[in-house]
């Protein structure tokens, strides 16, 4: 029985051994993402400053249901700092609960142009593609700004976003974004994944590759490279339409630029399955859209081998060795808070509670195994199964909102 627990406790040295490498050089990668981020920061800032001559923008936002923070996230986008622009917003519904809050705003807003357009029900199986090809055909201007209802923007946001739109290069341009915990620990749980680990994870792939995908908290595009790919239209059976525009915008001929603007994505209070179960999905689409990347993401965790590491070392008796992994486990993910969710995307929590992202990193874990138990999820109020691509086909109306 002796021998069976020392040969079992190596295994688990060994897989915490090349873990441990493995999640090392990740966190190398993604501390020169960040500096790469920072010189093409200054770029961008550069580039801004020579181009103060701005074009009008079409804004176009989908809404569904008053969500938290709703009125700080409508209204911080009425506030901004830019000569020109129109905001559009979608609805499926007259009725919707977010359109009376949009209104009382506006009202206080007489000089930004707004209109509001109830959809009906969505005719693609991704409900946001199908509110962005509507509201793109009454959209005024050349340059379109797409973004999520539930993200907050400081009152330079326009102006940032939209000058590197000027070289004809670019086809798209997408932010990163922090977490803002509206109230509770498993939604802060949530946030500080958005700030530090999908911080990272974006920092590393537009190290290694270069953008090839948007984030759905704000995509910037133009009327011609999003017509060069057949309008957002052709994103809407797809469960990740943010990834998918600016894979096909790459795959196009243009650019797709990383935006040296980071806005904050509020994350409300949630109950623990509420944030499993937002995890999982996203994990999910992930997958079916980059199964390589998303398998690979497996070896980036820090914490898991850590923990296994000191768990095997206590079986083989080399409880110093496992010790020390489990050290350099957390210190690993520390050092991660620190650089990208402060120094990149500057989380306040992400500097002052670094204990949360080690215990973050172990949830991350989690849910990535959890998405390869299943095909299905739920978005809304509707049930889909995703199938090969990242295409998502409709199974049905659930009934929740």
């Amino acid at each position: 029985m002796t021998d069976w627990i020392y040969i079992v406790g190596i295994g688990m040295l060994t897989i915490a051994f090349v873990g441990t490498i493995s999640s090392c050089i990740f966190l190398v990668l993604s501390l020169i993402g960040a500096a790469k981020f920072h010189r093409e920061s200054e770029e961008q800032s550069a580039f801004t400053e020579k181009n103060s001559e701005l074009p009008p923008v079409s804004v176009l936002k989908p809404v569904h249901g008053e969500e938290s923070r709703l009125r700080e996230n409508i209204e911080s986008f009425f506030r901004q700092d830019y000569p020109d622009f129109e905001i559009i917003f979608a609805a499926d519904h007259e009725t919707d609960d977010a359109l009376p809050i949009i209104r009382e705003i506006a009202a206080r807003y007489p000089g930004v142009k707004c209109t509001v357009l109830a959809t009906g029900a969505p005719a693609l199986p991704n409900p946001p593609a199908y509110a962005f090809s509507r509201m793109s055909q009454i959209a005024k201007h050349d340059i379109l700004v797409t973004s999520d209802s539930d993200v907050e923007v400081a009152q330079n946001y326009l102006r940032e976003v939209v000058a590197p739109m000027l070289d004809p290069a670019v086809g798209m341009l997408t932010c990163v974004y922090r977490g803002k915990n509206a109230g509770g620990f498993w939604s802060g749980m949530d946030a500080i994944g958005m700030s530090v680990e999908m911080t990272a994870g974006v920092l590393t792939a537009n190290l290694l590759e270069g953008m090839k995908f948007g984030l759905g908290p704000t995509i910037v595009t133009r009327k011609d490279s999003i017509a060069k790919i057949g309008g957002y239209g052709v994103t809407g059976e797809y469960f990740s339409n943010d990834f998918v525009t600016g894979n096909f915008i790459e795959k196009a001929g243009y650019r797709v630029l990383l935006s040296r603007h980071v806005i904050d994505h509020v994350v409300p209070p949630m109950t623990f399955k509420r944030m499993w179960e937002r995890q999982v999905r996203w994990a999910k689409g992930t997958r079916w859209s980059r199964p390589k990347g998303h398998l690979g993401t497996g070896l980036i965790y820090a914490m898991p081998y850590g923990i296994l590491g000191f768990v095997g070392g206590a079986m083989a008796s080399h409880l110093f060795l496992g010790a020390a992994l489990l050290l350099i486990a957390i210190v690993n993910r520390v050092l991660e808070s620190w650089v990208i969710g402060w120094g990149v995307v500057r989380d306040p929590r992400a500097q002052k509670e670094v204990w949360l992202y080690p215990l973050r990193d172990v949830l991350g874990f989690a849910v990535w195994c959890a998405s390869y138990l299943s095909k299905s999820a739920v978005w809304r109020d509707r049930r889909f199964q995703l199938v090969k691509g990242g295409r998502i086909v409709l199974r049905e109306e659930t009934g929740k909102s």
